[in-house]
């Protein structure tokens, strides 16, 4: 899986990306709002094993994908797409030096298209916890709604988390 965006490669996980993928993984800033983390080394070569079984799958419906900059590669973030029928949920990720720079509209945008014109999906679906405002500006920017708040309905890290739910339909959805 390769998606070429303007400043973006979104790319299949490989083996050798695991300290990238660690630096912003074990980062207690990146895993504050995130049910997972911070990351042991364990735990992240694990996340990778899991991502690349789901590159076998045929049809292929679970993506967690590398997010590199265009003009020189870097991986600075992860994005992925969960499908499950005709609906599914996209999350991001990224290195908390790429923050407030376009990046995860970006990559969330490519997989919203990923979804509504290669999978064909009706309905997509993100959630984050009320106090990532960055995350849900980013949902809101690239066109999401905002359908309500689920209390407690997560329990991580020992304690009940609300989510807000955000969600697209396939008819809303206008690729830039």
């Amino acid at each position: 899986m390769r998606i070429e965006t303007e400043r973006l490669i979104i790319r299949d996980l490989r083996e050798d990306d695991w300290e990238a993928v660690h630096e912003y993984a074990s980062s207690p800033l990146v895993a504050e709002h995130m049910q997972w983390g911070p990351n042991t080394e364990e735990e992240t070569k694990a996340f990778l094993r899991r991502a690349m079984s789901w590159q076998k799958d045929d049809p292929r419906t679970e993506f967690e994908l590398a997010v590199t900059l265009r003009n020189n590669g870097k991986l600075i973030g992860g994005c992925g797409l969960h499908a499950e029928g005709e609906i599914g949920e996209i999350g991001y990720c990224f290195h908390p030096a790429y923050w407030r720079q376009g990046y995860a509209s970006e990559a969330a945008t490519a997989m919203l298209a990923l979804g509504f014109e290669d999978l064909k999906l009706h309905r997509i679906f993100a959630t984050c916890r009320p106090e990532n405002t960055g995350s849900a500006k980013v949902m809101e920017h690239v066109g999401m709604r905002y359908e309500g708040r689920l209390r407690e309905h997560i329990r991580a890290k020992g304690r009940w988390l609300d989510s807000l739910q955000y969600a697209i339909l396939d008819r809303e959805f206008r690729r830039g």
